[in-house]
């Protein structure tokens, strides 16, 4: 069996040439969303995949087998819900209501211009249905929204993995009110500032003795 444990999201960087060259694998998404399993690829291969955890295989990705070959993924077609508005008794904003109900329940989501696609379910499928959309089974390749923590849906950590760090944002310099200041002292800051009366200079006469 031939070990892979590098993944290049969409091939990033190699040749056209070696795309073309390369053996392909296709994955389901229940497949494609494990860091842990076993393909058989174009050319017959035995390939045991061992990815980061919370890696998620994209079709379009290149895996790296440990010899150094390039195998390409292609997103399997599977059995999906295939959501679309309709034009006689709804609107296209009933796509972004359905898709903000569908991640409320947690529901994996592809998001299309004009349709979504989620895996069978014929509860949600009701539901659906009921907010005046049209929903098809369909057989399609699926590739749902990774996530906001997800890092486009390969799973690689920003804690300095690309070598920039962050640096912290520098304080913003304490508000000076000097000559031309427009600002109005008249109101409650309410933001921290305190505005002391400038000090009154006490004039000391020292009185000389009289002398008789």
């Amino acid at each position: 069996m031939l070990q892979v444990s590098k993944i290049m999201p969409q091939g990033a960087g190699l040749a056209p040439v070696l795309l073309k060259r390369a053996a392909t694998v296709e994955l389901d998404w229940d497949i494609r969303q494990k860091s842990r399993f076993e393909a058989t690829d174009s050319q017959g291969r035995q390939l045991g995949i061992f990815l980061p955890r919370g890696t998620l295989v994209r079709g379009g990705d290149v895996l790296v087998a440990e010899d150094g070959s390039l195998v390409k993924v292609i997103a399997a077609p599977q059995t999906v819900l295939r959501i679309t508005a309709c034009t006689a008794h709804g609107s296209p904003f009933d796509l972004t209501r359905a898709a903000y109900h569908l991640g409320n329940r947690h529901v994996p989501i592809e998001l299309k211009p004009d349709h979504l696609k989620i895996e069978p379910d014929h509860v949600l499928a009701e539901m659906l249905r009921s907010m005046h959309l049209i929903v098809n089974e369909v057989s399609e390749s699926f590739e749902p929204e990774g996530g906001a923590y997800s890092a486009g849906g390969h799973g690689h950590a920003h804690e300095g993995g690309h070598g920039h760090a962050h640096a912290p944002a520098a304080a913003p310099a304490p508000h000076v009110h000097g000559p031309g200041c427009t600002h109005d002292h008249a109101h409650d800051h309410g933001h921290g500032h305190t505005h002391e009366a400038p000090p009154v200079a006490i004039q000391v006469h020292a009185h000389k003795p009289h002398s008789h």
